[in-house]
């Protein structure tokens, strides 16, 4: 007890970064979910990335869709980040970032195609870049953005 009434500001700074990390974790958890359960409505929606030559009568629609993001990193997530990068290793936070980046693109990509009433999804293609204050300088990441883009088929029926 003594310690708490000797040093309040270090156990202020102990319980917001114990609450950022917590709500950073949860918000992740939730977008997660997200993404799996969009990615099993739309699991028919093929999306292949090799160009496809379709016979002309069969195809009644080609109409260019796209699906972008952002996704940012937490303060905390990115404080462990700097860490990794001082001893080394996987820095599963930014693999994290990167890849619900990727997923949400190519899902709202998805998305946008199903409302043309395609079935499909060819030559798509997917970039990421690293965007925010910093994104230049390569030990400061601070958000990912993605997107994806290709050609939505809408085939006549036979």
């Amino acid at each position: 007890m003594e310690i708490v009434l000797q040093y309040p500001d270090l156990i202020i700074v102990l319980v917001l970064a114990v609450l950022g990390y917590s709500a950073g974790t949860m918000a992740e958890k939730r977008h997660y979910a997200s993404i799996f359960r969009r990615e099993k409505e739309l699991l028919k929606m093929a999306v292949v990335t090799a160009e496809v030559h379709f016979p002309e009568d069969r195809v009644r629609e080609a109409v260019l869709v796209t699906g972008s993001a952002v996704i940012s990193i937490d303060y905390f997530k990115r404080l462990l980040a700097i860490l990794r990068n001082i001893f080394g290793g996987r820095v599963k936070a930014y693999e994290s970032l990167v890849d619900r980046a990727r997923r949400e693109a190519i899902l709202r990509m998805k998305e946008e195609a199903r409302q043309q009433g395609a079935e499909m999804v060819v030559n798509m293609r997917l970039e990421t870049a690293a965007i925010g204050r910093n994104a230049n300088q390569k030990k400061q990441v601070g958000s990912i953005e993605a997107i994806a883009y290709g050609t939505a088929i809408v085939v006549n029926p036979k």
